[in-house]
């Protein structure tokens, strides 16, 4: 069985939605808010010394970090007409490629940055300003995202993949679901697809229950 680290909405949500989609046997150990709770980032710190999530546990033991690894670990050992990875070689795969990490690489440590300036910056006029540069930053790498994205109904077209979790999470963050709307929307009509998957229901009810969702 697997175990996540994991916090409600945060990143393991991404890591979490895998779990399901394969029916994987897992459990989770919420480890808290770790912007607010030092006690949180010592415990998780623990397992993975940057105390970032996911944070995963293997069947073995062994701990696997980073959003993006975790998902070729679980198509490394998926039916083939159940993985969320495009097999290779080929255009598709490398369409995948570039853009799951493009959506890692570029527009998550927006993120890291953004959400807590405190740990960069002292004094509230530098914390605002960066906060806001990331801001409009991660607004404008979402629309060379929208650029990207086909005629549907996923972001690869016709095959469902991990790009469309990492969609339908990601879009719930800031700027959260109404600027998508308006913005990109073609993002905001997979992100909303992303929500009735049916192997994901348990997932985002538990990340995202009603009264929270954007």
């Amino acid at each position: 069985m697997y175990k996540l680290y994991a916090h409600a909405g945060w990143g393991s949500a991404l890591t979490e939605a895998q779990l399901a989609w394969y029916g994987l046997s897992f459990d989770i150990e919420d480890v808290g808010n770790l912007f607010r709770s030092k006690e949180a980032r010592e415990g998780l710190s623990k397992v993975n010394p940057l105390a970032q999530l996911p944070t995963l546990v293997l069947p073995d033991g062994r701990i696997m970090t980073e959003s993006v690894a975790i998902t070729f670990h679980f198509a490394d050992s998926a039916p083939a007409g159940k993985s969320l990875v495009p097999a290779a070689p080929g255009a598709e795969r490398d369409v995948f490629l570039r853009w799951l990490v493009f959506l890692v690489t570029n527009i998550y440590p927006t993120f890291t940055i953004g959400d807590d300036t405190s740990r960069w910056l002292s004094g509230d006029g530098p914390r605002k300003e960066l906060r806001d540069a990331m801001v409009a930053y991660r607004q404008r790498l979402w629309g060379m995202v929208e650029t990207a994205t086909g005629e549907g109904p996923w972001f690869l077209g016709a095959r469902f993949s991990a790009l469309d979790i990492y969609v339908s999470v990601m879009t719930r963050w800031t700027p959260q679901r109404a600027w998508f709307v308006a913005n990109t929307p073609k993002l905001h009509a997979i992100a909303q697809r992303g929500d009735a998957v049916p192997e994901l229901a348990a997932v985002w009810q538990r990340n995202y229950p009603p009264a929270a969702a954007a």
